[in-house]
């Protein structure tokens, strides 16, 4: 099942519209919470229904892992797994793994468990296969993601790679029994801040033809003017009728540069991170709610947010819980925090709609530019 996209408005570079996938629908621009495990961290699903979340993302090497793909999947898949009725996305599993350095071949690559050490090998095969039994309606191909800065020697064996894997990866998920049926899968441009390699990524992405593309190793720690340019470069590429992700960005600044620049979909821990850590995320912009000004505090954490789930308890009551280590109050903010980055997203959208997207940038990036 193909990915669609229907173009519903454009302003400059931004659009917004629709994405179709077997399971369902969901509007774009849209923020994809991670739930890394099956949840996003002190909410269940019933939390993200009631804060209008449309589509989830899910790990894919910590689930294959713990608790693994087979029981997942005899549970009708991650989002019966969860109970969960709305949308799903899991990543191939790279990311994580090259963050623990593992043994790379062109066959695949081999790590070790971060639960109990054990070896595990992860091909382009494999993270097609068992992506399919965790059952998204997304699943994503197995790509090379450096970090960054890396040399382009560096940059052209990742570029090199990812394309072989995405052949490979393609073709076990064409002739896989069932996954093309309830599925839809993204291949990913990869090449770091160099042009010229994310143009070639590029085309070799859209030679084998996936049914949406995401753009992958960027925001992993360089300026944001230098991902614009390279982003820019893909993005005039790629079909105006699939949709567009750019994987882990989630602060507002960046949503609007990357929307400007014809992406569709995102996903960060960012907002939820923050959360744990008691840092705010509000009209006015970010404060860390454990800072001893707000001990005696009576706002609430945004007052210009007046629909914000934690909306009821002061800035006081909510460091209280903080500082003594409460679980009551990490989870609303949280439940904050998501909900404001997903109202943010909604205005984001509506400003496209009404033709006043190039405002709405402007007054974003006063704020968290």
């Amino acid at each position: 099942m193909k990915a669609e996209f229907t173009t519903k408005a454009t302003d400059q570079g931004a659009r917004t519209g629709q994405v179709s996938v077997a399971g369902g629908n969901f509007a774009t621009p849209c923020f994809m919470p991670v739930g890394t495990r099956g949840a996003v961290r002190h909410l269940s699903s019933t939390d993200l229904n009631d804060l209008g979340v449309e589509v989830v993302l899910g790990n894919t090497y910590h689930l294959m892992l713990r608790p693994g793909a087979d029981i997942v999947r005899q549970h009708g898949g991650l989002a019966g797994f969860a109970a969960w009725d709305g949308l799903t996305l899991t990543d191939s599993g790279g990311y994580q793994i090259f963050s623990l350095k593992p043994k790379v071949t062109d066959d695949g690559a081999t790590f070790r468990s971060t639960y109990d050490g054990s070896t595990h090998q992860l091909t382009p095969e494999t993270a097609a296969n068992i992506q399919a039994d965790l059952g998204a309606d997304i699943q994503m191909v197995l790509d090379v993601c450096p970090a960054l800065p890396a040399t382009d020697r560096t940059l052209q064996a990742a570029v090199d790679r990812t394309a072989k894997w995405a052949q490979r990866g393609r073709n076990e998920f064409l002739n896989h029994p069932d996954a093309q049926q309830r599925q839809s899968q993204f291949g990913i441009v990869q090449g770091g801040t160099n042009q010229a390699l994310r143009i070639e990524s590029t085309e070799r992405t859209l030679e084998v033809g996936f049914d949406g593309y995401a753009v992958g190793g960027l925001s992993v720690g360089e300026g944001r003017n230098e991902m614009l340019d390279p982003l820019s470069a893909v993005t005039e590429m790629l079909p105006t009728n699939r949709p567009r992700y750019f994987m882990g960005l989630g602060d507002p600044a960046g949503l609007v540069e990357v929307v400007g620049r014809g992406i569709d979909m995102f996903d960060c821990v960012l907002p939820t991170r923050h959360a744990r850590h008691g840092t705010v995320l509000t009209t006015a912009g970010k404060f860390n709610l454990r800072n001893a000004r707000f001990a005696t505090d009576q706002l609430p954490l945004d007052p210009d947010f007046p629909a914000s789930p934690a909306a009821n308890w002061s800035r006081a009551y909510l460091r209280h819980l903080l500082m003594t280590d409460e679980p009551t109050g990490r989870r609303l903010l949280t439940l904050h925090n998501l909900a404001w980055l997903l109202d943010f997203v909604d205005r984001l959208r509506e400003s496209i709609n009404h033709g006043e997207f190039n405002n709405f940038r402007k007054e974003t990036l006063k704020v968290w530019g």
